[in-house]
């Protein structure tokens, strides 16, 4: 399986923005801090993600992201998809021409293996992920240490 940062980081970004939606739009420095992913890569992601209408942004004092459609409607391959990232098993990016222009001996196998991961992924929504415990223990935690770093800051 090829999956690289990029589809990883906008998964996690996704679930991220999905946890901390409510009353106001979520920033993408506050997603940086939480999940340690550089600003300008978050910036990069986002403008895909927008593209794909999974996320609008909210400009000006307070502004940031918030999720275009429900949680529940989000699927981790959807968001993979919109980052321009594939899953795929095949060491020829599923072009066939493993062995100097020809298929090899086992390249339908790896794109099946490709096509079962993405069915997977598509059958995982955000709001799944939300559901788990120990996704909404990671994030409580992500809280707590940001909150504590605060408190740190304003008594120095």
């Amino acid at each position: 399986m090829r999956l690289t940062t990029k589809g990883r980081y906008a998964v996690t970004a996704m679930l991220d923005l999905a946890l901390h939606a409510g009353q106001r739009p979520v920033s993408l420095a506050d997603i940086s801090r939480r999940q340690d992913i550089s600003l300008s890569y978050l910036e990069q992601l986002f403008a895909r993600l927008r593209r794909a209408a999974l996320v609008t942004s909210v400009r000006g004092p307070g502004g940031g992201y918030r999720l275009a459609v429900a949680p529940a409607q989000v699927s981790v391959a959807r968001v993979i998809d919109a980052v321009d990232e594939s899953v795929d098993a095949t060491r020829c990016q599923g072009l066939a021409d493993c062995q100097a222009g020809h298929t090899c001996l086992t390249h339908h196998l790896w794109c099946e293996l490709s096509d079962e991961i993405h069915g997977f992924l598509d059958g995982v929504s955000l709001a799944d992920l939300i559901d788990r415990h120990e996704v909404r223990s990671i994030a409580a935690r992500q809280r707590q240490r940001l909150t504590s770093d605060t408190i740190v800051i304003d008594t120095l």
